[in-house]
């Protein structure tokens, strides 16, 4: 299912160091292709887990278009891993990723035991580091460091990691600014689903009075499983089979995917200063058939809902199973699809539904934020 959106006038404004402005037009047409000399980038890709090897991909698929439409020639110099990292003299674009691996366990010498981002970042010329670690909510770990590091060495930052932001937003905006430069997080606020695009720019000069979202693809399919007659333990394993779930989906059915989620767009948008400790969080786990089906008769649908609203001057934030009427602007998200409303004070409520629930979907979201770093179109 495609996103589909409500308003989708995008303003440059690329100096807020949060995330730069989508295209005005989705389709550039075969005459607007940007003419000139190309501007040639380096990239350094931290973690080449799912998320990882999707950029790689996309990255190959794309390289054409990429330096017609955009004028951008990408050159992957470096992956890193937790236990050394591929750095070739030229682009590791030129290799396929079951070369790469196989290189690592003796083929080629592409392979450097010990490399690490730092070292890496401080031996290439300054580009883009590309940040998908996995990384700890409470410590941001290692992803914080590594942003810290790309940053202090004059690297732009795009990530799909929440981790390190969820840690330190606020301190972390702050260095990119200082050192004027980009950090972009598309990937780690719903990926594909344009959250910050819409609430940053297309809703710029209202004032966001809440949100509410179904911004985690995992809990969303189980539900919708067991909406269709499957147990909690049945969805999840299917989930699982089918690519869905992690092996370990507990951040995702406990609801702290979401409340990473909530909380990045909430800074965001509406800048405040949440911590995770500031949102309540219930996840799915309890959830039992017989809650799904007494929803189903009270013509409801169950979802796992993260929201944000102010009551007497207060800010309340949570994560929480929530049964919606069938005029809910949400109630029809279903499967791994997801979705955001915003409630604005002159601008009404803006819903945006859909967005790939996967890796590739989370790869075209910090592929875009690359070309948004660069590229300013009329």
């Amino acid at each position: 299912m495609k996103a589909t959106v409500s308003k989708t006038v995008i303003l440059s404004n690329r100096d807020r160091g949060f995330e730069s402005h989508p295209l005005r037009q989705p389709n550039l047409p075969e005459q607007s292709a940007i003419s000139g000399p190309k501007k040639s980038v380096s990239l350094v890709l931290a973690g080449f887990g799912h998320v990882g090897k999707a950029f790689f991909a996309l990255l190959q698929e794309k390289l054409g278009p990429l330096r017609k439409r955009y004028g951008l020639d990408l050159s992957l110099r470096a992956i890193l891993k937790s236990d050394g990292g591929f750095m070739p003299e030229g682009s590791l674009l030129e290799h396929r990723i079951v070369d790469l691996l196989a290189c690592q366990t003796g083929g080629p010498p592409l392979w450097r035991a010990g490399l690490t981002v730092e070292s890496a970042l401080k031996k290439i010329d300054p580009g883009i580091l590309v940040e998908c670690t996995p990384s700890s909510l409470q410590t941001g770990e290692p992803g914080l460091s590594y942003i810290r590091a790309a940053l202090e060495n004059g690297w732009n930052v795009v990530t799909a990691n929440k981790g390190p932001l969820v840690a330190a937003f606020r301190s972390l905006l702050n260095l990119a600014r200082e050192k004027r430069l980009s950090l972009m997080f598309s990937g780690a606020a719903a990926a594909a689903l344009p959250t910050l695009d819409v609430g940053l720019y297309s809703l710029a000069g209202a004032e966001v009075c809440s949100i509410e979202g179904i911004l985690n693809g995992t809990s969303n399919y189980v539900l919708t499983r067991m909406g269709e007659g499957a147990t909690f333990k049945e969805a999840l394993e299917d989930a699982q089979a089918k690519g869905i779930a992690e092996p370990n989906p507990a951040l995702d059915v406990e609801g702290w995917d979401t409340a990473a989620k909530l909380l990045l767009i909430a800074n965001s948008v509406m800048g405040l200063e949440l911590t995770l400790g500031d949102i309540k969080v219930k996840g799915i786990t309890k959830i039992s058939p017989a809650s799904i089906e007494g929803s189903k008769k009270e013509g409801k649908a169950l979802k796992l809902i993260g929201k944000i609203s102010r009551a007497a001057g207060r800010w309340s934030a949570q994560v929480s199973p929530v049964a919606i009427k069938s005029g809910h602007p949400l109630f029809n998200v279903d499967g791994t699809n997801k979705g955001i409303t915003f409630h604005t004070d002159t601008m009404g409520s803006v819903t945006i539904t859909g967005g790939k629930s996967d890796p590739r979907g989370a790869a075209a979201a910090l592929l875009k934020d690359i070309i948004h770093t660069f590229v300013s179109l009329p």
